[in-house]
């Protein structure tokens, strides 16, 4: 069982989300009553809505961690899935963002459709060829 998969299955046992197919068509969804949270987009890379109040509150601590990339402008921010403390890092956000989905809803009505991976914002793995 990948890492991916094993947040998945722990994500659907939880009540307030469900199963669907992310908007950008790519690997598997994850979506509250308030819309898309999770694009799971291979075994490793994951993007996840956050609120921009959620990112901005949280901007310093999510790029020290050395496993999320912020891309601005956007309320994705993806994660790489290398270790299970990553799977628990990736827990412990979607239960923020479902939290600050409820308390701060996007009352300007925009749809957060368009995640990371649209956006080439994934992770690259770097070709040092002959160094």
């Amino acid at each position: 069982m990948t890492l991916a998969s094993r947040a998945l299955a722990q994500l659907a046992t939880w009540p307030d989300l469900r199963q669907t197919a992310p908007s950008c068509g790519l690997g598997q969804g994850v979506s509250s009553a308030q819309g898309e949270i999770v694009h799971f987009h291979s075994d490793r890379d994951v993007d996840l809505r956050l609120t921009d109040r959620a990112i901005r509150r949280f901007a310093k601590d999510l790029r020290d961690s050395g496993v999320i990339r912020i891309v601005p402008g956007s309320q994705w921010v993806t994660l790489r899935l290398d270790a299970a403390s990553d799977v628990d890092l990736l827990l412990t956000l979607v239960s923020v963002a479902l939290q600050a989905q409820q308390r701060w809803p996007d009352l300007a009505g925009r749809h957060a459709v368009g995640c990371n991976d649209q956006r080439g914002a994934g992770f690259v793995k770097a070709d040092f060829g002959g160094v």
